[in-house]
């Protein structure tokens, strides 16, 4: 066959495959119609301006919420979820078990990004979710993947290889637990999370038992696919948490090939959460998610902090942290509440606990250099108040989700903006407010342009001495491949070489 009629071939098979999909879309649409008119509720916005949800009233939740929300293809708009009793009335005590849990966790309504997000995802769409850290988007994802995983009943294991219905793939090892608790808080499934740091024998041992959800690293993932330890020919819903952040950290090729890895069950939904939306991102859910994928963006597509955060930032000589901290933790810490301290680097932690520890406070830490089993008992002590110091690297930066962290310290400031806006996120969080006090160096002073803008456009108060510093602004700067941008930027400038320690803290 000619070049050409390979390529006539296949666009006729696109355009097939999307009659198809579209086709399978409203006939899953006239189904949950029908279950919904039954027990109560539908998913879809009446355009009837006299029914009990016309547009209008969608639009007007939606500005309250500061929030957009872009529809599929087909223009198809979804009512917004205002209440716990409203999750799929159908599913009877599944569904009251999961009201149970938003009461026992004191969760009064669901946030923005799930009242948006549970709605379109429990139609069977593909959605990706863009929002500040503390906005719940864990939540966001689990509950219409759980749903799902009780309405379609038990899963057909594949003899021999152990293959899950849902996967939740994380840029860490802690964001990837933290996940893995909530699926088993809310649901007696089969799960399992899968990450680097720990015998691979065991998991391969739990994954032999038969498992339903799968929440892993997507390193320590792709090796266990390729050798063959576990299959993802039946999964039906996959979550990317935290996207961003793992292109940022070169897991893009991973990602590419756990997606491939993915068959394309008929029944697959993808969800893609994120804080941003820039490009890279842009261009992975364009190759992989459906034409009808629905976007919700809550706040907007650039980086943005918790609006519940008093964010205070301190321009201070280097050599003066050590006091100065002491000092902040006397004012801030009654020796019972939580308190996240960030440093930059491994050696540096080891400094500053050990400083610390000499002047009589309790403090834990978490970084690279410890092993898995060490970094778990330190958050879990810090979660339950054993010990209410936590210093962290910025392994700890991204989504953990920490209850009741009061104060964010940040004793070194960190590599970029991104990092210091998903720092602070870690109080704030679940509807509470918090505080962030930054110290500002020399060191930082590149950054210092990006950082005011930060503070501006959270309405927070901007240290008059940081404008001692150029206003520069700058690209989105990967930390493994650069700024992302046209290569004419390159030209003329002069090579210098470049010796890396070890000092730096990735996963």
């Amino acid at each position: 066959m000619s070049r050409a009629l390979k390529v006539l071939k296949r666009t006729e098979d696109d355009a097939k495959q999307v009659v198809a999909d579209e086709a399978a879309a409203v006939k899953r649409h006239k189904k949950l119609a029908k279950a919904g008119a039954d027990s109560g509720y539908n998913y879809y916005v009446e355009h009837d301006e006299t029914a009990a949800m016309p547009m209008s009233r969608v639009e007007e939740i939606r500005t309250e919420m500061n929030c957009t929300v872009l529809p599929d293809s087909a223009g198809t708009q979804y009512k917004p979820l205002e209440k716990f009793t409203q999750i799929d009335p159908s599913l009877g005590d599944y569904c009251n078990a999961t009201k149970k849990y938003f009461k026992v966790k004191g969760f009064e309504k669901p946030s923005p990004i799930q009242s948006q997000c549970w709605p379109p995802l429990m139609a069977g769409e593909d959605v990706i979710g863009i929002a500040a850290t503390g906005s719940g988007k864990t939540l966001g994802f689990l509950i219409p993947g759980l749903l799902k995983l009780a309405r379609l009943g038990p899963n057909p294991q594949s003899p021999g290889t152990p293959s899950p219905r849902i996967l939740i793939v994380a840029p860490t090892r802690e964001l990837a637990m933290q996940s893995d608790v909530v699926v088993r808080e809310m649901n007696e499934c089969r799960g399992l999370c899968i990450y680097g740091g720990v015998s691979k024998g065991l998991q391969k041992a739990e994954l032999r038992k038969g498992v339903d959800v799968v929440v892993a690293t997507p390193g320590r993932l792709l090796d266990l696919v390729q050798e063959g330890a576990l299959s993802l020919k039946n999964i039906v819903y996959l979550v990317l948490d935290e996207a961003d952040r793992m292109l940022d950290d070169g897991f893009e090729v991973a990602i590419r090939e756990i997606i491939k890895s993915c068959p394309g069950h008929k029944e697959r939904q993808t969800v893609m959460f994120s804080a941003t939306w820039p490009e890279e991102i842009r261009e992975l859910a364009k190759t992989f998610l459906k034409p009808r994928t629905v976007r919700v963006v809550i706040g907007g597509e650039e980086l943005s902090a918790n609006h519940r955060v008093t964010q205070i930032v301190e321009c201070i000589d280097v050599h003066g942290r050590d006091k100065r901290v002491v000092e902040l933790l006397r004012k801030y810490h009654d020796s019972k509440n939580k308190i996240l301290i960030f440093i930059l680097y491994k050696k540096e932690a080891t400094t500053v606990q050990r400083m610390l520890e000499q002047r009589g406070f309790n403090v834990g830490s978490i970084h690279g250099d410890k092993a898995q089993h060490e970094r778990t008992a330190s958050l879990e002590d810090f979660k339950t108040g054993k010990v209410p110091l936590l210093l962290a690297t910025d392994v700890a930066a991204r989504g953990l989700d920490i209850p009741q962290v009061e104060y964010v310290i940040n004793y070194s400031f960190p590599l970029t903006v991104e990092d210091y806006v998903h720092r602070i996120g870690r109080t704030g969080r679940g509807g509470r407010t918090g505080t962030s006090h930054t110290f500002f160096t020399d060191n930082d002073k590149t950054l210092a342009g990006q950082l005011v803008g930060v503070l501006q456009k959270a309405n927070q108060e901007v240290p008059q001495d940081i404008y001692k510093y150029p206003m520069m602004t700058k690209k989105k700067v990967s930390k493994n491949y650069g700024a992302f941008g046209p290569k004419d930027d390159l030209a003329g400038q002069t090579a210098t070489r470049v010796t890396f320690g070890d000092d730096s803290d990735s996963d």
